[in-house]
């Protein structure tokens, strides 16, 4: 136990290291930009000095400060990941659930192969295009062009970008599901419970589903990183003013200060969920066994 969390806490210490630095290195190519290697070590070294001193830098789009900026359009993309998260466990669990035993699994692998390799762009795509022509919804524009919505258009300009990030995020979730099962379906306990008399349905309701949600728990970072990554689609696609917006527009106008900051959220976000995903699913399965 003490050895387990001794390494994700060294994987974690070295995750957020690793962001830290990718961060800064990325923040170094500003205007004007370095010439030459010892140069850009030069400004790496200026910009670990100015972030040990608590200086983020300033956005080169709106020329404030990149924290300033990153606050006033965090709490919309941390709504939509809540809200996208809620939508991907009501969605992807039962399916997840469904198609981890036996022959349905077997029968859905194809099917769900194809749902799962579907970008998200496309997905979205779709979804905005149903919704314009044939529910008539509008899809984001009344955002960008400062018009006032009802209550009513304000919850269909909301259901579209939850939407995706749900449908992404239930993929993921009943991926990890799927691999979990598969990975129960060879533990070596089963044949033991069944010489002490349990049968198959107790077999698999109290020993074998608890271990399949500790190995979904265990995956929490990559159905983070999937909601993440479904969100700047979202939100580009529906025109919603969030961080993964933002971060879009900052690659396209090459604002670097506002890129790296922005990565290294999301990969922060990552990593803390990944490491307390697994310490609390290690948690959970050790329960089980013991």
């Amino acid at each position: 136990m003490k050895r387990f969390l001794a390494r994700q806490l060294a994987r974690l210490t070295i995750g957020l290291c690793g962001a830290v630095l990718v961060a800064v290195a990325l923040s170094a190519i500003t205007e004007p930009r370095p010439r030459n290697l010892p140069a850009y070590l030069l400004a790496v070294l200026d910009r670990l000095h100015h972030l040990a001193q608590g200086d983020l830098g300033h956005s080169a789009i709106s020329g404030l400060p990149v924290l300033t900026e990153l606050i006033q359009h965090l709490p919309p993309t941390l709504l939509l990941l809540v809200a996208g998260a809620g939508v991907a466990l009501a969605a992807g669990l039962p399916l997840g659930i469904l198609f981890a035993f036996g022959s349905l699994r077997r029968a859905a692998a194809p099917i769900m192969q194809i749902v799962t390799a579907t970008p998200v762009f496309c997905a979205g795509l779709a979804l905005a295009f149903g919704a314009s022509e044939i529910l008539h919804w509008p899809v984001g524009f009344a955002s960008r062009t400062g018009l006032a919505a009802s209550p009513e258009e304000a919850l269909r300009l909301a259901v579209l970008p939850i939407a995706t990030v749900g449908l992404a995020g239930a993929g993921a979730v009943q991926l990890a599901l799927r691999r979990s099962a598969a990975r129960s379906a060879a533990a070596s306990f089963r044949g033991g419970l069944r010489r002490l008399g349990l049968g198959g349905f107790e077999i698999e309701l109290f020993y074998v589903l608890p271990q399949i949600f500790a190995g979904l728990i265990a995956s929490a970072g990559d159905i983070v990183l999937a909601l993440v990554s479904a969100a700047v689609v979202a939100e580009w696609v529906f025109h919603r003013d969030g961080a993964a917006d933002l971060f879009v527009k900052s690659v396209a106008l090459a604002d670097w200060n506002m890129t790296a900051v922005i990565l290294f959220a999301v990969a922060a976000l990552t990593i803390v969920a990944s490491f307390l995903g697994r310490v609390l699913g290690f948690l959970l399965a050790r329960g089980q066994t013991s």
